[in-house]
């Protein structure tokens, strides 16, 4: 298989935006835990924060994930730019790992936020399940 320099250049953008989209998790959640009180807590709000940890810890790693696919684009495209392509393609495939790494990672992420609003939704007692089989 053949690449030129530009195809490891065309992941630039959409991992640049996937960082954003990252960053902007982040700050969400850091602004969401910094609003709690420790001196009301309970069981639900326990629950919450377990929840918040969590993704807390796979937000970093979903960044980590991106910015080593980054990287390795940049190293990519290096190693293509001084002629060795076969090392630039292995180089580049690595990127791309690292990419679907961090797009799992983004999925779990996902899931643990949809149980915490599972948790938050079973304080206002309504039976979602009979309530949906009316649709």
């Amino acid at each position: 298989m053949t690449i030129s320099l530009t195809t490891p250049a065309m992941l630039f953008p959409a991992v640049s935006l996937l960082l954003l989209a990252y960053t902007n998790r982040f700050v969400t959640l850091a602004s969401l835990i910094r609003n709690f009180d420790p001196e009301h807590s309970t069981e639900g709000t326990q629950q919450q924060i377990a929840n918040l940890r969590k993704r807390i810890y796979l937000i970093r790693r979903m960044q980590e994930a991106g910015v080593i696919s980054f990287c390795l684009c940049v190293v990519s495209m290096m190693a293509l730019y001084w002629n060795y392509e076969w090392v630039g393609g292995y180089i580049f495939a690595a990127s791309l790992a690292c990419l679907l790494y961090s797009l799992f990672l983004s999925v779990r992420e996902i899931n643990i936020s949809c149980d915490a609003l599972d948790v938050h939704l079973q304080n206002f007692k309504v039976d979602f399940k009979s309530s949906s089989k009316k649709r």
